[in-house]
Protein backbone atom coordinates (compact mmCIF):
# COMPACT_ATOMS: atom_id res chain seq x y z
CA UNK A 1 0.00 0.00 0.00
CA UNK A 2 2.64 2.25 1.29
CA UNK A 3 4.76 2.01 -2.47
CA UNK A 4 1.50 2.80 -4.40
CA UNK A 5 1.26 5.98 -2.65
CA UNK A 6 4.34 7.33 -2.99
CA UNK A 7 6.18 6.40 -5.42
CA UNK A 8 4.56 8.09 -8.20
CA UNK A 9 4.97 5.52 -11.03
CA UNK A 10 2.29 7.32 -13.12
CA UNK A 11 5.08 10.34 -13.50
CA UNK A 12 7.52 7.25 -14.64
CA UNK A 13 5.30 5.28 -17.09
CA UNK A 14 1.81 5.31 -18.77
CA UNK A 15 -0.37 3.35 -16.39
CA UNK A 16 -3.69 0.70 -17.80
CA UNK A 17 -6.87 1.61 -16.52
CA UNK A 18 -6.20 -1.44 -13.44
CA UNK A 19 -3.10 0.45 -12.52
CA UNK A 20 -4.75 3.35 -12.91
CA UNK A 21 -7.62 2.41 -10.46
CA UNK A 22 -5.48 0.99 -7.76
CA UNK A 23 -3.19 4.47 -7.67
CA UNK A 24 -6.77 6.37 -6.60
CA UNK A 25 -8.11 3.70 -4.24
CA UNK A 26 -4.59 4.20 -2.76
CA UNK A 27 -4.84 7.63 -1.94
CA UNK A 28 -8.05 7.15 -0.84
CA UNK A 29 -7.33 4.26 1.53
CA UNK A 30 -4.43 6.37 2.82
CA UNK A 31 -6.15 9.82 2.81
CA UNK A 32 -9.95 8.92 3.86
CA UNK A 33 -10.15 12.23 5.39
CA UNK A 34 -8.97 14.26 1.87
CA UNK A 35 -9.94 11.79 -0.91
CA UNK A 36 -13.14 10.45 -2.29
CA UNK A 37 -14.12 8.92 -4.92
CA UNK A 38 -16.93 8.31 -7.19
CA UNK A 39 -17.67 7.08 -10.97
CA UNK A 40 -19.37 9.22 -12.92
CA UNK A 41 -20.21 6.64 -15.69
CA UNK A 42 -19.39 3.35 -17.23
CA UNK A 43 -17.32 3.28 -20.85
CA UNK A 44 -19.42 0.81 -23.52
CA UNK A 45 -16.49 -1.94 -22.53
CA UNK A 46 -17.70 -1.52 -18.77
CA UNK A 47 -15.13 0.47 -17.56
CA UNK A 48 -15.31 3.57 -14.63
CA UNK A 49 -14.71 6.87 -15.44
CA UNK A 50 -13.23 8.07 -12.27
CA UNK A 51 -13.15 11.42 -10.76
CA UNK A 52 -10.76 11.97 -7.18
CA UNK A 53 -12.38 14.68 -5.10
CA UNK A 54 -9.84 15.96 -2.97
CA UNK A 55 -10.23 18.27 0.30
CA UNK A 56 -11.75 18.12 3.40
CA UNK A 57 -15.96 17.75 3.74
CA UNK A 58 -16.14 17.08 0.42
CA UNK A 59 -20.21 17.44 0.33
CA UNK A 60 -19.32 21.49 2.19
CA UNK A 61 -19.93 23.65 -1.02
CA UNK A 62 -17.00 25.81 -1.79
CA UNK A 63 -14.72 26.71 -4.82
CA UNK A 64 -13.70 24.31 -6.62
CA UNK A 65 -11.35 23.34 -10.07
CA UNK A 66 -11.49 20.66 -12.25
CA UNK A 67 -8.43 18.79 -14.37
CA UNK A 68 -9.30 15.92 -17.06
CA UNK A 69 -6.90 14.11 -19.02
CA UNK A 70 -6.67 11.11 -21.84
CA UNK A 71 -9.96 12.47 -23.36
CA UNK A 72 -8.33 11.47 -26.77
CA UNK A 73 -7.30 7.95 -26.66
CA UNK A 74 -3.83 8.35 -28.07
CA UNK A 75 -3.06 10.95 -25.50
CA UNK A 76 -1.80 9.03 -22.57
CA UNK A 77 0.20 11.74 -20.77
CA UNK A 78 -2.52 13.60 -20.25
CA UNK A 79 -3.46 10.96 -17.29
CA UNK A 80 -0.30 11.30 -15.88
CA UNK A 81 -0.19 15.01 -15.26
CA UNK A 82 -3.88 15.16 -13.89
CA UNK A 83 -2.66 12.33 -11.22
CA UNK A 84 0.25 14.69 -10.69
CA UNK A 85 -2.25 17.71 -9.80
CA UNK A 86 -4.32 15.06 -7.41
CA UNK A 87 -0.85 14.25 -5.73
CA UNK A 88 -0.01 18.31 -5.18
CA UNK A 89 -4.02 18.73 -3.69
CA UNK A 90 -3.50 16.10 -1.59
CA UNK A 91 0.21 17.02 -0.40
CA UNK A 92 -1.42 20.65 0.13
CA UNK A 93 -3.14 18.78 3.39
CA UNK A 94 0.07 16.69 4.45
CA UNK A 95 3.33 16.38 4.39
CA UNK A 96 3.61 12.85 3.41
CA UNK A 97 3.56 13.78 0.26
CA UNK A 98 5.60 16.07 -1.72
CA UNK A 99 4.83 19.49 -2.84
CA UNK A 100 6.20 20.59 -6.29
CA UNK A 101 7.66 23.78 -6.69
CA UNK A 102 7.62 26.84 -4.36
CA UNK A 103 4.23 27.21 -3.06
CA UNK A 104 4.41 30.36 -0.56
CA UNK A 105 2.24 29.28 2.86
CA UNK A 106 -0.18 31.56 3.05
CA UNK A 107 -1.00 29.93 -0.67
CA UNK A 108 -1.08 27.08 0.30
CA UNK A 109 -3.08 27.97 3.28
CA UNK A 110 -5.99 29.34 0.70
CA UNK A 111 -5.17 26.55 -1.62
CA UNK A 112 -6.54 23.80 1.34
CA UNK A 113 -10.17 25.67 1.23
CA UNK A 114 -10.15 24.95 -2.39
CA UNK A 115 -12.04 21.51 -4.17
CA UNK A 116 -10.20 19.31 -6.47
CA UNK A 117 -11.93 17.66 -8.83
CA UNK A 118 -9.45 15.10 -10.86
CA UNK A 119 -10.47 12.82 -13.70
CA UNK A 120 -7.52 11.50 -15.21
CA UNK A 121 -9.12 9.30 -18.16
CA UNK A 122 -12.42 10.45 -19.92
CA UNK A 123 -11.46 7.66 -22.54
CA UNK A 124 -10.71 4.22 -20.91
CA UNK A 125 -11.61 2.53 -23.43
CA UNK A 126 -9.54 4.46 -26.12
CA UNK A 127 -6.36 4.54 -23.64
CA UNK A 128 -6.59 0.83 -22.99
CA UNK A 129 -6.91 0.09 -26.85
CA UNK A 130 -3.62 2.10 -26.96
CA UNK A 131 -1.28 0.96 -24.18
CA UNK A 132 -2.24 -2.89 -25.63
CA UNK A 133 -1.62 -2.69 -29.26
CA UNK A 134 -0.67 0.70 -29.93
CA UNK A 135 -2.39 2.32 -33.50
CA UNK A 136 -4.25 5.59 -34.00
CA UNK A 137 -7.46 5.88 -31.54
CA UNK A 138 -9.13 9.73 -31.82
CA UNK A 139 -11.37 9.41 -28.56
CA UNK A 140 -12.64 6.14 -28.09
CA UNK A 141 -12.56 2.60 -30.46
CA UNK A 142 -15.81 2.61 -31.94
CA UNK A 143 -18.14 4.06 -34.84
CA UNK A 144 -21.02 5.80 -34.36
CA UNK A 145 -24.10 4.35 -35.00
CA UNK A 146 -25.08 6.55 -37.95
CA UNK A 147 -21.97 6.39 -39.41
CA UNK A 148 -21.68 5.42 -43.78
CA UNK A 149 -20.23 1.34 -42.95
CA UNK A 150 -18.08 1.01 -45.83
CA UNK A 151 -14.88 0.00 -45.97
CA UNK A 152 -12.55 1.12 -43.18
CA UNK A 153 -9.30 0.24 -41.56
CA UNK A 154 -9.26 -1.48 -38.24
CA UNK A 155 -6.38 -1.40 -36.20
CA UNK A 156 -5.05 -5.26 -35.58
CA UNK A 157 -1.37 -6.08 -34.56
CA UNK A 158 -0.93 -8.78 -37.78
CA UNK A 159 3.15 -9.69 -36.28
CA UNK A 160 1.84 -10.08 -32.82
CA UNK A 161 4.77 -7.70 -31.68
CA UNK A 162 2.34 -5.95 -29.22
CA UNK A 163 2.57 -2.45 -31.37
CA UNK A 164 0.50 -1.75 -34.55
CA UNK A 165 2.27 0.20 -36.57
CA UNK A 166 2.57 0.70 -40.27
CA UNK A 167 2.27 -1.58 -43.88
CA UNK A 168 3.92 -1.06 -46.51
CA UNK A 169 3.35 -1.74 -50.25
CA UNK A 170 5.73 -1.62 -52.79
CA UNK A 171 3.69 0.37 -56.38
CA UNK A 172 5.20 2.21 -58.85
CA UNK A 173 2.62 4.80 -58.26
CA UNK A 174 3.41 4.77 -54.13
CA UNK A 175 3.75 8.22 -52.74
CA UNK A 176 5.79 7.76 -50.04
CA UNK A 177 9.95 6.85 -50.51
CA UNK A 178 11.91 4.65 -47.41
CA UNK A 179 14.58 6.65 -45.90
CA UNK A 180 18.27 5.37 -46.72
CA UNK A 181 19.85 6.66 -43.22
CA UNK A 182 17.12 5.44 -40.68
CA UNK A 183 15.97 2.22 -41.29
CA UNK A 184 11.70 2.52 -40.76
CA UNK A 185 11.60 6.06 -41.43
CA UNK A 186 8.91 6.67 -44.59
CA UNK A 187 9.49 10.15 -45.94
CA UNK A 188 7.55 12.25 -48.64
CA UNK A 189 8.31 11.41 -52.56
CA UNK A 190 9.92 13.86 -54.68
CA UNK A 191 9.91 13.81 -58.18
CA UNK A 192 13.63 13.27 -58.10
CA UNK A 193 13.30 10.52 -55.89
CA UNK A 194 14.37 7.10 -57.60
CA UNK A 195 12.17 3.79 -56.67
CA UNK A 196 10.80 1.51 -54.82
CA UNK A 197 8.01 3.80 -54.25
CA UNK A 198 5.13 2.55 -51.60
CA UNK A 199 2.15 2.93 -50.70
CA UNK A 200 1.68 3.36 -46.24
CA UNK A 201 -1.00 1.95 -44.13
CA UNK A 202 -2.29 0.99 -40.63
CA UNK A 203 -1.10 -1.97 -39.29
CA UNK A 204 -4.43 -3.91 -39.90
CA UNK A 205 -7.21 -5.42 -41.56
CA UNK A 206 -9.87 -3.51 -43.81
CA UNK A 207 -13.70 -3.46 -42.62
CA UNK A 208 -16.23 -4.35 -44.90
CA UNK A 209 -13.92 -5.21 -48.20
CA UNK A 210 -15.17 -5.25 -51.50
CA UNK A 211 -12.52 -7.32 -52.41
CA UNK A 212 -11.00 -4.35 -54.50
CA UNK A 213 -11.40 -0.68 -52.68
CA UNK A 214 -8.29 0.03 -50.71
CA UNK A 215 -9.31 2.92 -48.74
CA UNK A 216 -7.75 5.67 -47.30
CA UNK A 217 -7.22 5.47 -43.80
CA UNK A 218 -9.21 8.32 -41.88
CA UNK A 219 -8.66 10.03 -38.93
CA UNK A 220 -11.88 10.95 -38.03
CA UNK A 221 -14.58 9.69 -40.11
CA UNK A 222 -17.54 7.23 -38.82
CA UNK A 223 -15.56 7.52 -35.07
CA UNK A 224 -16.89 10.21 -32.35
CA UNK A 225 -14.81 13.03 -31.32
CA UNK A 226 -15.55 13.49 -27.92
CA UNK A 227 -13.75 16.99 -28.10
CA UNK A 228 -17.03 18.24 -30.69
CA UNK A 229 -19.76 16.69 -28.56
CA UNK A 230 -20.21 19.07 -26.29
CA UNK A 231 -23.39 21.25 -26.12
CA UNK A 232 -21.69 24.96 -26.81
CA UNK A 233 -21.69 25.67 -30.50
CA UNK A 234 -22.25 22.09 -31.54
CA UNK A 235 -22.58 21.28 -35.43
CA UNK A 236 -23.76 17.95 -36.45
CA UNK A 237 -21.78 15.51 -39.42
CA UNK A 238 -20.74 16.35 -41.96
CA UNK A 239 -20.89 20.28 -40.94
CA UNK A 240 -18.45 19.00 -37.78
CA UNK A 241 -16.34 15.65 -38.36
CA UNK A 242 -16.61 13.86 -35.19
CA UNK A 243 -19.23 15.25 -33.67
CA UNK A 244 -21.37 12.02 -32.89
CA UNK A 245 -25.61 12.20 -32.48
CA UNK A 246 -26.26 14.86 -30.55
CA UNK A 247 -24.51 16.98 -27.45
CA UNK A 248 -23.83 14.52 -24.64
CA UNK A 249 -24.23 11.24 -27.54
CA UNK A 250 -21.32 9.30 -26.13
CA UNK A 251 -20.88 8.38 -22.34
CA UNK A 252 -18.30 9.70 -21.48
CA UNK A 253 -18.82 13.32 -22.52
CA UNK A 254 -22.40 13.09 -21.01
CA UNK A 255 -21.37 12.31 -17.61
CA UNK A 256 -18.66 14.83 -17.73
CA UNK A 257 -21.35 17.73 -18.86
CA UNK A 258 -23.93 15.97 -15.90
CA UNK A 259 -21.01 16.23 -13.86
CA UNK A 260 -20.24 19.64 -14.18
CA UNK A 261 -23.94 20.68 -14.50
CA UNK A 262 -24.17 19.05 -10.84
CA UNK A 263 -21.46 21.33 -9.57
CA UNK A 264 -22.24 25.07 -10.10
CA UNK A 265 -18.93 25.64 -8.02
CA UNK A 266 -16.37 25.03 -10.80
CA UNK A 267 -14.63 28.20 -10.71
CA UNK A 268 -11.13 26.80 -13.48
CA UNK A 269 -11.31 24.17 -15.85
CA UNK A 270 -7.78 22.16 -17.40
CA UNK A 271 -8.20 20.07 -20.57
CA UNK A 272 -5.22 17.82 -21.18
CA UNK A 273 -4.31 16.87 -24.51
CA UNK A 274 -1.15 15.78 -26.18
CA UNK A 275 1.23 16.83 -27.79
CA UNK A 276 2.84 20.63 -28.87
CA UNK A 277 3.65 22.15 -26.04
CA UNK A 278 1.09 24.83 -25.64
CA UNK A 279 -2.14 26.16 -24.06
CA UNK A 280 -5.67 27.18 -25.85
CA UNK A 281 -7.39 29.27 -24.93
CA UNK A 282 -11.04 31.03 -25.92
CA UNK A 283 -12.60 31.67 -28.28
CA UNK A 284 -12.77 28.80 -30.11
CA UNK A 285 -15.45 30.36 -32.27
CA UNK A 286 -14.64 33.87 -32.89
CA UNK A 287 -11.44 36.38 -32.87
CA UNK A 288 -10.30 38.30 -29.63
CA UNK A 289 -12.16 41.12 -30.39
CA UNK A 290 -15.34 39.75 -30.14
CA UNK A 291 -14.00 38.28 -26.62
CA UNK A 292 -15.01 40.11 -22.85
CA UNK A 293 -11.96 42.10 -22.51
CA UNK A 294 -12.33 41.88 -18.77
CA UNK A 295 -11.69 37.73 -19.42
CA UNK A 296 -8.86 38.31 -21.93
CA UNK A 297 -7.14 40.19 -19.70
CA UNK A 298 -7.38 37.34 -16.77
CA UNK A 299 -5.93 34.99 -19.49
CA UNK A 300 -3.02 36.90 -20.30
CA UNK A 301 -2.12 36.30 -16.40
CA UNK A 302 -2.36 32.78 -17.09
CA UNK A 303 -0.65 32.88 -20.28
CA UNK A 304 2.42 34.62 -18.15
CA UNK A 305 1.85 32.15 -16.05
CA UNK A 306 2.19 29.40 -18.79
CA UNK A 307 5.02 30.72 -20.20
CA UNK A 308 6.81 30.99 -16.19
CA UNK A 309 6.30 27.80 -15.02
CA UNK A 310 5.76 24.98 -17.72
CA UNK A 311 7.61 27.17 -21.37
CA UNK A 312 4.56 26.94 -23.34
CA UNK A 313 3.14 29.50 -25.09
CA UNK A 314 -1.21 30.00 -24.46
CA UNK A 315 -2.68 30.88 -27.95
CA UNK A 316 -6.10 32.05 -28.96
CA UNK A 317 -7.89 28.75 -30.33
CA UNK A 318 -9.56 30.55 -33.03
CA UNK A 319 -7.01 32.82 -34.07
CA UNK A 320 -4.03 29.68 -33.67
CA UNK A 321 -5.82 26.76 -33.65
CA UNK A 322 -8.00 26.32 -36.50
CA UNK A 323 -7.06 23.75 -39.23
CA UNK A 324 -8.57 25.86 -41.76
CA UNK A 325 -8.21 29.06 -41.11
CA UNK A 326 -11.59 31.23 -40.19
CA UNK A 327 -13.39 27.67 -39.93
CA UNK A 328 -14.06 27.37 -36.07
CA UNK A 329 -13.99 23.61 -34.15
CA UNK A 330 -17.83 23.21 -32.49
CA UNK A 331 -18.60 21.09 -29.70
CA UNK A 332 -15.13 21.76 -27.63
CA UNK A 333 -14.91 21.09 -24.24
CA UNK A 334 -13.55 24.53 -23.10
CA UNK A 335 -16.13 26.60 -24.65
CA UNK A 336 -18.99 24.64 -22.61
CA UNK A 337 -16.58 25.19 -19.87
CA UNK A 338 -16.13 29.07 -20.40
CA UNK A 339 -19.39 30.37 -21.91
CA UNK A 340 -22.18 27.89 -20.14
CA UNK A 341 -20.15 27.33 -16.72
CA UNK A 342 -18.38 30.54 -15.96
CA UNK A 343 -14.76 28.69 -15.64
CA UNK A 344 -11.72 29.58 -16.62
CA UNK A 345 -10.93 27.31 -18.94
CA UNK A 346 -8.52 26.00 -21.35
CA UNK A 347 -6.58 23.10 -23.38
CA UNK A 348 -2.83 22.52 -22.62
CA UNK A 349 -1.24 20.25 -25.57
CA UNK A 350 1.92 18.69 -23.43
CA UNK A 351 4.90 17.60 -24.69
CA UNK A 352 6.69 20.61 -26.22
CA UNK A 353 8.36 18.14 -29.14
CA UNK A 354 8.28 21.47 -31.78
CA UNK A 355 10.37 23.61 -28.90
CA UNK A 356 13.07 20.58 -29.05
CA UNK A 357 13.68 20.56 -32.30
CA UNK A 358 14.28 24.21 -32.39
CA UNK A 359 11.58 24.64 -34.99
CA UNK A 360 10.81 28.88 -35.61
CA UNK A 361 7.31 29.35 -34.73
CA UNK A 362 5.19 30.00 -37.31
CA UNK A 363 2.35 32.72 -37.86
CA UNK A 364 -0.38 30.25 -36.23
CA UNK A 365 1.09 27.38 -34.15
CA UNK A 366 -1.22 24.63 -35.61
CA UNK A 367 0.81 24.92 -39.13
CA UNK A 368 3.84 23.53 -36.76
CA UNK A 369 1.46 20.17 -37.63
CA UNK A 370 1.36 20.50 -41.44
CA UNK A 371 5.29 21.87 -41.96
CA UNK A 372 7.32 18.98 -41.21
CA UNK A 373 10.00 18.69 -44.37
CA UNK A 374 12.83 15.99 -44.30
CA UNK A 375 15.32 17.20 -42.35
CA UNK A 376 12.46 17.69 -39.80
CA UNK A 377 11.93 13.96 -40.22
CA UNK A 378 15.41 12.83 -39.87
CA UNK A 379 16.03 14.95 -37.09
CA UNK A 380 13.31 13.14 -35.27
CA UNK A 381 14.87 9.71 -35.81
CA UNK A 382 18.18 10.71 -34.80
CA UNK A 383 16.94 11.96 -31.42
CA UNK A 384 14.95 8.62 -31.54
CA UNK A 385 18.13 7.12 -31.51
CA UNK A 386 19.50 8.81 -29.04
CA UNK A 387 17.01 9.81 -26.67
CA UNK A 388 13.71 7.95 -26.81
CA UNK A 389 15.24 4.29 -26.72
CA UNK A 390 14.08 3.32 -30.67
CA UNK A 391 10.62 3.16 -29.47
CA UNK A 392 9.37 5.36 -32.31
CA UNK A 393 10.95 3.59 -35.62
CA UNK A 394 11.44 -0.18 -36.41
CA UNK A 395 12.47 -1.96 -39.48
CA UNK A 396 10.81 -3.54 -41.97
CA UNK A 397 9.53 -7.24 -42.22
CA UNK A 398 7.77 -9.10 -44.70
CA UNK A 399 4.89 -10.73 -43.67
CA UNK A 400 1.26 -12.00 -45.85
CA UNK A 401 -1.62 -9.92 -45.26
CA UNK A 402 -4.95 -11.67 -45.06
CA UNK A 403 -6.70 -9.41 -47.61
CA UNK A 404 -3.37 -8.09 -49.26
CA UNK A 405 -1.12 -10.51 -49.95
CA UNK A 406 2.59 -9.83 -49.64
CA UNK A 407 3.22 -6.13 -48.00
CA UNK A 408 5.76 -5.04 -45.03
CA UNK A 409 5.46 -4.68 -41.61
CA UNK A 410 6.94 -1.97 -39.29
CA UNK A 411 8.10 1.29 -39.40
CA UNK A 412 6.65 4.29 -36.75
CA UNK A 413 4.57 3.54 -33.97
CA UNK A 414 4.41 7.72 -32.82
CA UNK A 415 2.67 6.60 -29.17
CA UNK A 416 5.61 7.20 -27.32
CA UNK A 417 7.94 10.15 -28.71
CA UNK A 418 5.31 12.08 -30.93
CA UNK A 419 2.30 11.22 -29.45
CA UNK A 420 3.45 11.49 -25.86
CA UNK A 421 6.74 11.95 -24.34
CA UNK A 422 9.24 9.61 -23.40
CA UNK A 423 8.28 9.06 -19.71
CA UNK A 424 11.71 9.73 -18.68
CA UNK A 425 10.94 13.30 -18.91
CA UNK A 426 7.67 12.95 -17.24
CA UNK A 427 8.48 13.92 -14.01
CA UNK A 428 9.19 17.66 -15.06
CA UNK A 429 6.69 18.09 -16.92
CA UNK A 430 4.06 16.90 -14.56
CA UNK A 431 6.07 19.38 -11.90
CA UNK A 432 5.65 22.45 -14.27
CA UNK A 433 2.12 21.88 -14.62
CA UNK A 434 1.37 21.37 -11.36
CA UNK A 435 3.20 24.76 -10.57
CA UNK A 436 0.66 26.28 -13.17
CA UNK A 437 -2.10 25.18 -11.95
CA UNK A 438 -2.30 25.53 -8.32
CA UNK A 439 -1.87 29.26 -8.88
CA UNK A 440 -4.54 29.15 -11.59
CA UNK A 441 -6.67 27.43 -8.94
CA UNK A 442 -5.68 30.37 -6.32
CA UNK A 443 -7.29 32.75 -8.22
CA UNK A 444 -11.18 31.14 -6.77
CA UNK A 445 -13.56 33.75 -5.12
CA UNK A 446 -13.20 33.60 -1.42
CA UNK A 447 -15.72 34.26 0.47
CA UNK A 448 -15.76 35.88 4.33
CA UNK A 449 -17.43 37.77 7.01
CA UNK A 450 -15.46 40.93 7.33
CA UNK A 451 -17.77 43.15 10.19
CA UNK A 452 -20.47 42.47 12.68
CA UNK A 453 -22.04 45.16 14.40
CA UNK A 454 -25.07 45.02 16.67
CA UNK A 455 -26.71 48.54 17.25
CA UNK A 456 -29.43 49.69 20.00
CA UNK A 457 -31.91 51.45 18.83
CA UNK A 458 -34.75 51.95 21.24
CA UNK A 459 -37.39 50.09 22.91
CA UNK A 460 -36.09 46.85 22.70
CA UNK A 461 -34.89 46.74 19.01
CA UNK A 462 -30.84 46.58 17.73
CA UNK A 463 -29.75 46.68 14.07
CA UNK A 464 -27.61 43.81 13.33
CA UNK A 465 -25.40 44.72 9.91
CA UNK A 466 -23.03 42.14 8.16
CA UNK A 467 -20.62 43.35 5.74
CA UNK A 468 -19.41 40.05 3.65
CA UNK A 469 -17.03 40.43 1.38
CA UNK A 470 -14.86 38.34 -1.60
CA UNK A 471 -11.11 38.18 -0.87
CA UNK A 472 -10.39 36.13 -3.53
CA UNK A 473 -8.78 37.52 -7.27
CA UNK A 474 -12.26 36.06 -9.08
CA UNK A 475 -15.51 37.98 -8.26
CA UNK A 476 -18.14 35.72 -6.83
CA UNK A 477 -19.67 35.12 -10.87
CA UNK A 478 -16.07 33.35 -12.57
CA UNK A 479 -16.00 35.18 -16.06
CA UNK A 480 -17.97 37.42 -17.66
CA UNK A 481 -18.95 35.23 -20.07
CA UNK A 482 -21.28 33.69 -18.33
CA UNK A 483 -22.29 36.13 -15.91
CA UNK A 484 -25.95 36.28 -17.00
CA UNK A 485 -26.57 32.70 -16.79
CA UNK A 486 -29.67 31.57 -15.03
CA UNK A 487 -27.75 29.23 -12.72
CA UNK A 488 -25.29 32.08 -12.50
CA UNK A 489 -26.80 33.09 -8.59
CA UNK A 490 -25.16 35.67 -6.50
CA UNK A 491 -24.85 36.20 -2.25
CA UNK A 492 -28.09 34.97 -0.72
CA UNK A 493 -28.15 36.48 3.07
CA UNK A 494 -30.52 34.31 5.56
CA UNK A 495 -30.52 35.02 9.12
CA UNK A 496 -32.50 32.88 11.75
CA UNK A 497 -33.62 34.20 15.74
CA UNK A 498 -33.23 32.00 18.37
CA UNK A 499 -34.85 33.77 21.94
CA UNK A 500 -35.03 37.20 20.37
CA UNK A 501 -37.11 37.85 16.87
CA UNK A 502 -36.73 39.12 13.82
CA UNK A 503 -38.91 42.56 13.16
CA UNK A 504 -39.77 41.65 9.96
CA UNK A 505 -39.38 37.85 9.30
CA UNK A 506 -40.14 38.46 5.48
CA UNK A 507 -36.62 39.78 5.31
CA UNK A 508 -35.26 36.77 7.07
CA UNK A 509 -33.60 36.20 3.43
CA UNK A 510 -32.22 38.93 1.06
CA UNK A 511 -30.90 38.86 -2.10
CA UNK A 512 -27.17 40.61 -2.08
CA UNK A 513 -25.79 39.81 -5.73
CA UNK A 514 -22.52 39.37 -7.18
CA UNK A 515 -19.00 40.58 -5.47
CA UNK A 516 -15.96 41.78 -7.40
CA UNK A 517 -12.83 39.98 -6.75
CA UNK A 518 -9.22 42.04 -6.33
CA UNK A 519 -8.06 40.78 -9.35
CA UNK A 520 -8.32 41.91 -13.22
CA UNK A 521 -5.50 40.13 -15.02
CA UNK A 522 -2.79 41.75 -17.20
CA UNK A 523 -2.55 44.51 -19.56
CA UNK A 524 -5.50 46.85 -17.38
CA UNK A 525 -5.19 50.31 -17.62
CA UNK A 526 -6.22 50.78 -14.16
CA UNK A 527 -2.89 49.13 -13.14
CA UNK A 528 -0.59 51.15 -14.75
CA UNK A 529 1.71 53.75 -13.32
CA UNK A 530 0.37 56.45 -14.87
CA UNK A 531 -2.70 56.75 -12.88
CA UNK A 532 -3.65 53.71 -10.40
CA UNK A 533 -6.45 53.43 -8.96
CA UNK A 534 -8.45 50.64 -7.21
CA UNK A 535 -12.09 50.15 -8.56
CA UNK A 536 -13.94 51.06 -4.66
CA UNK A 537 -15.43 48.09 -2.46
CA UNK A 538 -17.58 45.89 -4.74
CA UNK A 539 -16.15 43.22 -3.53
CA UNK A 540 -18.05 43.98 -0.30
CA UNK A 541 -22.16 44.33 0.64
CA UNK A 542 -23.95 44.88 3.40
CA UNK A 543 -26.95 43.23 4.81
CA UNK A 544 -29.14 44.44 7.97
CA UNK A 545 -31.68 42.93 10.11
CA UNK A 546 -34.04 44.63 13.23
CA UNK A 547 -33.87 42.41 15.90
CA UNK A 548 -36.19 42.85 18.95
CA UNK A 549 -35.25 41.07 22.13
CA UNK A 550 -32.46 38.85 23.56
CA UNK A 551 -31.22 35.87 22.53
CA UNK A 552 -28.77 34.99 19.06
CA UNK A 553 -29.17 34.65 15.65
CA UNK A 554 -27.03 33.09 13.22
CA UNK A 555 -26.60 34.54 9.97
CA UNK A 556 -25.79 32.21 6.98
CA UNK A 557 -24.03 34.04 3.94
CA UNK A 558 -23.12 33.17 0.45
CA UNK A 559 -24.29 30.34 -2.53
CA UNK A 560 -24.37 27.06 -4.24
CA UNK A 561 -21.14 28.19 -5.95
CA UNK A 562 -18.69 30.41 -3.87
CA UNK A 563 -20.18 27.80 -0.43
CA UNK A 564 -21.28 29.45 2.95
CA UNK A 565 -19.91 31.51 5.93
CA UNK A 566 -21.33 31.10 9.06
CA UNK A 567 -21.59 33.02 12.16
CA UNK A 568 -24.07 33.23 15.16
CA UNK A 569 -24.52 36.37 16.64
CA UNK A 570 -25.32 37.22 20.48
CA UNK A 571 -28.34 39.41 20.66
CA UNK A 572 -27.68 41.07 24.82
CA UNK A 573 -30.63 42.41 26.05
CA UNK A 574 -31.73 45.64 27.82
CA UNK A 575 -31.20 47.62 24.79
CA UNK A 576 -33.15 51.11 25.84
CA UNK A 577 -31.13 53.24 23.44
Amino acid sequence: MGRDVHDSRFRHRYLSHDALTRQLKAWVQAYPHLAHLQSIGISPKGQEIWVLTIGPEPERPRPAVWVDGNMHGTELAGSSVALAVAEAALALHTESLPLPGDVPEHLRQFLQDVLFYVCPRISPDGAEQVLRQSGFVRSAPRRTPDSVDGPHWRAKDLDGDGHCRYMRIDDEAGDFVASPKYPGLMLPRQVDDPPPYWQLYPEGVIENWDGETIPEPQWLQGTPDFNRNFPWSWQPEPEQVGAGQYPGSEPETRAVIDFAIAHPNLYAWLNLHTFGGVFIRPLIDAPDSRMDQGDLAIYQQLAAWGRSFVGYPTVSGYEEFTYQPDTPLHGDLTEFAYHQRGCVALVCELWDLFKRMDRPRPKRFVEHYTAFDREDMEWLAQWDTEHNRQRLFHPWQTLRHPQLGELEVGGLDPVVGIWNPPPEILPAICDGMVAYWLRVAALVPRLAIANVRCTPLGDGYRELRVTVENRGYLPSYGLNAARERPWNTGVDAQASAVGCRLQDPGKGRQTLGHLDGWGRGLGEASLMPWFQRSRGNGHQANVRWIVQGEGEVTVRIGGPRLGYVTRTIPIPGNATG
